[in-house]
């Protein structure tokens, strides 16, 4: 008898990215928090913070989260995010 599929493995996911403006960091440590609370939101598959840019890049799934959740997740924080 042959073992049967998981269902897991058939589901696609439909990552998208997601690149935003973060204003007022000032050190290594906003960026590295602001990344943290990105990966640990649910849906969030990768999230790379560049103080120097002010940039957020966040690999995401789509159907779990929306970027405006991913906007707000990140002026908790109290950082400003342009609309």
């Amino acid at each position: 008898m042959f073992p049967t599929p998981d269902a897991r493995v058939a589901h696609h996911i439909d990552m998208e990215t997601y690149r935003f403006r973060v204003e007022g960091m000032t050190c290594g440590n906003c960026a590295r928090t602001v990344e943290r609370k990105l990966t640990v939101t649910p849906g969030v598959a990768k999230a790379v913070v560049d103080l120097a840019s002010a940039q957020a890049t966040v690999e995401f799934d789509a159907s779990r989260v929306q970027p405006q959740t991913l906007a707000e997740a990140v002026r908790q924080l109290g950082y400003q995010v342009p609309q």
